[in-house]
């Protein structure tokens, strides 16, 4: 019986199941580990900033290397159910090079955390960020982020949001410019799928927390950007997604990473050679020639 397009539960499963797709997943996140315990021993790091009263509720902090420097903050993947920061230091080692202060984001996970929870705690997380984050060497006025699969979710929550109606004392622009790679911005299908086993969403709460059915909040700009090797409904997410907030006002850059995967599609990220990574540069006006 077909669920969702021409998908029955089992077909819409594997569109979904990244795992199942990459053979040597294990070994990559192996190499992430390692990669990011290098990079703490080489690099000043603020790690388990408490913006929340959860456990999970923390930020770490890789200075810029001067003050008032641009920021970018990251957002990990793990369908709102796994994965830590720690995982993911290595990203960094693409930023700090550039004095930019990086910043990553624990949340809580699901199944403990409903949804709407895990999003509510990443929005208190950039309020917390740009309150504090001139301590660490970083400019308040200059915040971007990204993620990767959920966490690409996240950053487009994040750019839907109305900050002034949070707290008339935070910019409506809080956010510079955005990076959702991988990302997850249509919720049905994932509510349909294996995926909402821990979630528990209904479909009310899977279309609440839909960013294809919102528009950007401030106008701010935002990359899209997904793997060459990643499944039918990913390139679809991703697509479908940025020509709906391209309808709406903001400039929204498309990317297809070459040759990469669910999981090594973070690498042009941080690779200065790569198209992603110089689009960032770009959106934050680090590149030479670029505003």
């Amino acid at each position: 019986m077909l669920i969702y397009k021409n998908y029955d539960k089992a077909a819409l499963d594997l569109q979904y199941n990244n795992r199942a797709q990459v053979s040597d997943f294990e070994q990559i996140v192996q190499g992430w580990q390692e990669r990011s315990e290098a990079i703490r021993q080489q690099a000043p790091l603020h790690e388990g900033l408490a913006y929340g009263s959860h456990p999970r509720e923390y930020v770490d902090i890789f200075p810029g290397g001067q003050s008032d420097s641009a920021v970018q903050l990251f957002f990990h993947g793990g369908y709102w159910q796994s994965m830590e920061t720690r995982v993911f230091h290595f990203i960094a080692a693409g930023f700090t090079r550039h004095n930019i202060t990086t910043v990553f984001v624990n949340y809580p996970l699901a199944p403990a955390a409903m949804m709407d929870e895990i999003v509510d705690a990443c929005r208190r997380a950039l309020v917390w960020l740009y309150d504090h984050v001139g301590a660490y060497g970083g400019d308040p006025d200059k915040i971007y982020i990204s993620g990767h699969s959920a966490g690409g979710h996240l950053v487009a929550m994040l750019m839907a949001t109305v900050w002034p109606a949070l707290s008339e004392r935070l910019p409506g622009d809080l956010i510079k410019g955005g990076c959702a790679i991988s990302g997850l911005f249509d919720l049905v299908p994932i509510q349909l799928s294996y995926v909402n086993d821990n979630i528990g969403m209904d479909q009310v709460t899977a279309k609440r927390n839909s960013p294809i059915l919102m528009s950007p909040a401030a106008g701010r700009p935002l990359i899209v950007a997904v793997g060459e090797l990643e499944t039918d409904e990913y390139h679809a997410q991703s697509h479908q997604f940025a020509a709906a907030w391209s309808d709406t006002g903001p400039a929204v850059t498309e990317l297809t990473a070459a040759g990469c995967n669910h999981f090594t599609v973070l690498e042009p990220l941080i690779d200065g050679r790569a198209e992603l990574n110089r689009a960032v540069l770009a959106q934050m006006g680090l590149l030479k020639g670029t505003a």
